[in-house]
């Protein structure tokens, strides 16, 4: 009797954990990367190819909005994050530098239905040739935008300073420098735009409405991937430190973490090529309230973290494998989530 009684508990608490529906909102996008709520009726798309696209949910119509952005489409890079808040629009993207040259740069633009006249704001230093590893991914905390540069495929070009790629970057929402930034406090060699070093390919950074605190998906190697917090002036060691992963070829990189660097609070071994994340706040799934939804590609799951400041707790995959790869999640403002598939579909999951 006591063991049916615990089969009966088991079912019911995982069949309330995972008390959702998914709908396909629309389908033919090409090459989706990002979303981002104008109002709860509208919401912007970009495609890596270059376009961007304005999405009316009631009506379920795509229109076209032109930009005077030069995008390099190349291996990994393209039209990258969106992010829209009071009527200013920031885009991160692969900056066609000329000759093959390429940076993670950022535009800012006024929203407009019609054409979007962007204007540079940040540009990655130096420019590379490389379709790897742009990270991209745009948060505003404080006035303050930050942006996850990845490091190209540069390996140790991370651990170099004197060079954006491979950290993250904090500016004003302007383009001009903070004042308070590292290289003014404590890191003087530092390039001034930099506030973390040490990354190597983050595609996913949320602002929590719950510590205030900025958290970070970052892919490894084979292997490696992690969720962490963006700190003031700190490292996370790639490619000194390898976070449990190894070189493609197979070869170590080095060990998963040690004193001096920045501790993830979740590592992945093997990858699940972690992308996108949020910390969850809304009513649709309240009792998610505080936690990481973290989404894959390779692994093509929606997973949710609780944790507690730096400690990992517990682990969930709400579903796996229903949607293809998941290249973005945003929250609407009643609390449902939508999430941006690489089969080029826009979807709603709600209760």
């Amino acid at each position: 009797m006591k063991k049916l009684l615990i089969i009966f508990l088991l079912f019911f608490t995982n069949l309330s954990a995972n008390d959702f529906k998914l709908e396909k909102i629309i389908k033919g996008f090409d090459s989706p990367w990002s979303l981002t709520f104008i109002n709860s009726q509208y919401l912007l798309v970009t495609e890596k190819p270059g376009n961007i696209k304005l999405i009316n949910l009631n009506e379920k119509i795509i229109k076209d909005i032109s930009h005077n952005l030069k995008v390099l489409e190349d291996g990994q890079g393209g039209l990258l994050d969106i992010l829209h808040k009071d009527s200013i629009v920031f885009v991160s993207y692969s900056e066609n530098r000329s000759n093959g040259m390429s940076s993670t740069s950022v535009a800012t633009a006024k929203f407009n239905t019609e054409k979007l006249n962007f204007k540079n704001i940040f540009q990655a230093q130096p420019p590379i040739n490389s379709g790897y590893h742009f990270g991209s991914r745009l948060v505003i905390k404080n006035q303050h935008l930050y942006i996850t540069a990845g490091e190209r495929g540069q390996g140790m070009i991370a651990q170099d300073h004197t060079k954006h790629p491979g950290s993250i970057i904090r500016i004003n929402l302007d383009g001009s420098i903070p004042k308070d930034n590292p290289k003014f406090i404590n890191k003087k060699n530092w390039l001034p735009e930099i506030y973390q070093i040490g990354v190597r390919n983050p595609q996913g950074m949320s602002l929590s409405p719950f510590d205030d605190k900025i958290y970070l998906t970052n892919h490894g190697a084979r292997g490696g991937d992690w969720f962490g917090t963006a700190n003031f002036g700190e490292n996370y060691g790639w490619k000194i430190l390898g976070w449990g992963g190894t070189n493609y070829s197979g070869t170590k990189i080095g060990p998963k973490w040690k004193p001096g660097f920045t501790k993830a609070i979740k590592y992945w071994v093997p990858s699940i090529a972690v992308s996108a994340m949020i910390i969850y706040k809304g009513e649709t799934f309240k009792e998610w309230n505080g936690e990481a939804l973290i989404t894959s590609l390779k692994d093509q799951s929606l997973r949710k973290l609780k944790f507690d400041k730096s400690k990992f707790i517990k682990e969930e995959i709400i579903f796996k494998g229903d949607i293809g790869r998941i290249r973005d999640i945003k929250i609407h403002e009643n609390g449902d989530l939508y999430l941006l598939s690489d089969k080029g579909e826009l979807w709603r999951m709600y209760k």
